[in-house]
């Protein structure tokens, strides 16, 4: 029996690739979403931390657990990496190659957590110097930061984290697009868009021409499903702040696909 930690495109790909050889597994979904696409065989819930999750793999005779959950599920990731280790259980982690190395990587702003992500906008708005060595004259015109006015946001760090920029970003227009509504009530000035990628790079050049977008706050989430926003941010002259991803714990075999991933099991 394989357990998928899923959640992603990548769990869902590698439950299906085994369902069609035949190999008894199961994918496992946190429950944070209202209508997932999920595979043959699922069960939806925590575990119960990590000891629950040792409970569990020993009592349904799991032989193997890929973590294909999202690269920023630092919880469930690191209850796998010491349950595993504890049961010497096999542990393959699907890492998704993250943005870092994207043509324009360089000329975004990099930060380790939402609430430096929130300092870095304001800080764009007031001008602060020595952000990745970009001054006021790097920006499109129309966002430029001696005009000295909040540039509007779009805001797509995952419904968990929604609030988490309030209410350092409620003086300005933040359009927070979301699978799922967070919970709570967004600031007067906010509009919240309900959306699940893929998205296209024409559809997101239309987002950002509507909106007047001058600085997206994102993850690097990685994947191709969300990065046509990088490209329409680039074009429209928007500055990008982007949120580090964790380090993944020690224990785990690495691979960046659901391919490589079936390709391990069958060793």
């Amino acid at each position: 029996m394989i357990l998928v930690l899923g959640g992603t495109t990548e769990g869902r790909e590698l439950c299906a690739a085994l369902d069609r050889r035949g190999v008894p597994n199961l994918q496992s979904l946190a429950g944070r979403t209202s209508d997932p696409l999920v595979s043959e065989s699922v069960r939806v819930g925590g575990f119960g931390g990590a000891e629950g999750l040792r409970r569990f793999l020993a009592e349904s005779g799991v032989t193997a657990v890929v973590d294909a959950t999202h690269p920023f599920a630092v919880g469930i990731t690191r209850n796998a990496a010491e349950a595993c280790a504890d049961l010497e259980v096999r542990l393959i982690r699907v890492n998704r190659p993250g943005w870092a190395g994207h043509a324009h990587a360089d000329r975004w702003v990099w930060v380790d957590d939402h609430a430096a992500a929130a300092s870095a906008v304001v800080a764009l708005d007031t001008g602060s110097e020595g952000i990745n060595g970009l001054d006021a004259t790097s920006c499109h015109p129309r966002h430029r930061l001696d005009q000295r006015s909040p540039v509007p946001v779009l805001l797509t760090v995952g419904r968990q984290h929604t609030l988490d920029y309030s209410p350092a970003l409620d003086d300005r227009f933040v359009l927070a697009r979301v699978a799922e509504p967070p919970s709570g009530v967004l600031p007067a000035n906010w509009r919240l868009e309900l959306a699940r990628g893929p998205f296209t790079l024409d559809g997101e050049r239309r987002l950002f021409a509507e909106h007047e977008i001058g600085c997206l706050v994102t993850k690097d989430s990685g994947g191709e499903a969300t990065a046509a926003k990088l490209w329409a941010a680039d074009e429209a002259g928007a500055r990008v702040v982007m949120i580090r991803r964790p380090v993944p714990p020690d224990g785990a075999e690495l691979v960046p696909d659901a391919t490589a991933a079936l390709r391990l099991l069958s060793d």
